[in-house]
């Protein structure tokens, strides 16, 4: 099934002719390099230049950066990296792994957005904010869980709008939250922080994530020239998109997915339809996003984290349905008071039954 099919030509007949660089092989990266395949940031980036100039305590606090964050993204972030903030938070998560605290999601997991979503392939951005603070959740993308975990709340709201704006859609099977599909398709899913202690929502939030995950954003908006869809699903969300041209990109707003605020109009939203009209427009008839999740994502060598799943998939499945469903942390909206909906959001999150 292909949900990006229906939008694709309803848009194509509404919309102009599109140009002939618009195409979606265009838009992924077309042989010679160009602005949207290779930013110039990136072709005259010489990385063993960059690292050779680092400090030996550098090295060692951004070996994580240096080994798992993706080649398309380190040039525009570099200077970030190196900033006292960041270098700060990392001497920071490295007192709290030293300690023998628990930190989610897995380290080589921490940058697998970047890794599944170069970013010359970015056309969506859905923004989240903490890290899942409970085990086998985290893994790197915004709303995701690994199997065998079920689809937390916010993610089955999400299944549920899609239901009303494709209604053909399915959600995966065995209630599964795995969202590796979109990122691979050009759905960049990000944490506003990329880390959390186990079981204590946003403890390494204010750290210099933000800093970061904000760089992140800045740089879609610059690089990606023929224009991304940003959906901005509450009001942290929202805050995030201030100040991006709309004469270039689509910024779609809502409430939260969760299950406090997901009444208040997002089953009726329309984004997943919307979105796609739009990259058709942009990018031709194939540059909608194919939001089916009902296939098992193929192993791909050259993704880490894929062979970690497939293999994790193949062996919990049969055990999905004797296993007990983990409590999950919640991404609040927070159109109201933050404080007095964290408390109320954090009580409906663990009264929630998956």
């Amino acid at each position: 099934m292909s949900l990006k099919r229906k939008a694709a030509g309803a848009a194509t007949d509404a919309a102009k002719k599109p140009k002939a660089n618009s195409s979606i092989t265009a838009f992924f990266g077309a042989p010679k390099p160009s602005p949207n395949a290779k930013s110039t940031a990136a072709a005259n980036f010489d990385k063993n230049a960059w690292v050779a100039k680092l400090t030996d305590e550098q090295k060692d606090l951004l070996k994580l950066e240096l080994d798992t964050l993706h080649e398309s993204w380190l040039p525009h972030l570099k200077d970030v990296l190196v900033s006292p903030q960041f270098l700060e938070l990392k001497r920071f998560l490295k007192s709290e792994l030293s300690s023998g605290k628990t930190v989610f999601p897995p380290m080589n997991d921490v940058y697998s957005w970047s890794r599944h979503t170069p970013l010359n392939t970015v056309k969506v951005v859905i923004t989240g904010q903490d890290p899942y603070h409970g085990p086998n959740q985290a893994h790197g993308l915004s709303f995701s869980v690994r199997p065998p975990t079920p689809a937390p709340p916010s993610l089955q709201n999400i299944y549920k709008a899609l239901k009303k704006d494709y209604p053909d859609y399915q959600p995966p099977p065995n209630r599964g939250g795995l969202l590796t599909p979109w990122a691979d398709r050009g759905v960049l899913l990000l944490n506003t922080c990329l880390t959390v202690r186990r079981g204590e929502a946003n403890s390494h939030s204010g750290k210099g994530w933000e800093l970061l995950t904000q760089k992140v954003i800045d740089t879609v908006v610059k690089v990606r020239n023929n224009g991304v869809v940003f959906l901005a699903w509450g009001t942290p969300a929202q805050n995030r998109t201030k100040g991006i041209p709309v004469d270039k990109h689509l910024i779609l707003k809502s409430v939260h997915p969760s299950p406090l605020s997901a009444m208040r109009g997002f089953f009726d939203c329309h984004h997943f339809t919307k979105t796609n009209e739009w990259l058709v427009q942009r990018y031709g008839k194939d540059g909608g996003i194919d939001w089916d999740l009902s296939a098992t994502p193929k192993e791909n060598g050259a993704q880490i984290e894929k062979k970690d799943e497939s293999k994790t998939e193949k062996k919990d499945k049969p055990k999905v349905e004797k296993k007990v469903e983990p409590k999950t942390d919640k991404q609040e909206d927070t159109e109201t008071d933050p404080k007095e909906e964290q408390k109320t959001e954090d009580q409906d999150e663990s009264d929630y039954e998956y």
